[in-house]
């Protein structure tokens, strides 16, 4: 049976619930609640094992904080025996609207902490992500204090529709892989 990891990035504790950077954690709790999964405090990472159409799906939260994301993640690969190429990774992305989905094969880490943490672990950029548009609508110098803002009431509008989505990505992705998941969800 093939194994999946799925690695959502975000920060723990209840101050960084529902914000922008969070959005990986919000989406594997979806993953998970639709497949039935639960998560449980281990080794570097809240986690949860679910299956989906005969695929095992590891889904895991860091709870090293953004910047050590790649040390929880690089765990996990171990542990499991997850090779590089069943890997997805789901963070915020500010370059893209709020609520875009786009799956990548591979790619630099954007100046985004959390990738650039897993890349400097893994000694690797050839992992799959799921970008999850938050938008950029900060002015210069306030960049921390937007994406570990909470979302707005007219943003959720659109988000909580847009994380059931991005849930149905992750699923595609262990099920058809990265290339049609990409021709099937992405710019929609």
């Amino acid at each position: 049976m093939s194994k999946f990891l799925i690695c959502g990035l975000g920060n723990i504790g209840d101050e960084y619930a529902n914000t922008r950077h969070n959005i990986g954690f919000d989406v594997v709790d979806e993953v998970a609640n639709n497949l039935g999964g639960l998560f449980t405090l281990d080794r570097l990472a809240n986690v949860a094992h679910v299956k989906h159409k005969g695929k095992i799906l590891v889904l895991i939260k860091p709870t090293t904080y953004m910047n050590l994301s790649g040390k929880a993640l690089n765990y996990w690969l171990q542990q499991e025996k997850i090779e590089i190429k069943n890997t997805l990774v789901i963070t915020d992305d500010i370059a893209l609207p709020a609520g875009a989905l786009r799956m990548k094969m591979k790619g630099g880490d954007g100046g985004h902490n959390g990738l650039k943490s897993i890349q400097e672990t893994i000694l690797s950029a050839d992992y799959a992500r799921l970008r999850f548009g938050v938008g950029n609508n900060f002015s210069k110098g306030k960049q921390s204090d937007y994406v570990l803002g909470k979302w707005t009431s007219e943003e959720l509008k659109i988000i909580n529709e847009r994380i059931f989505v991005a849930a149905e990505m992750v699923k595609s992705f262990c099920t058809i892989g990265v290339q049609l998941t990409m021709t099937n969800f992405n710019n929609k």
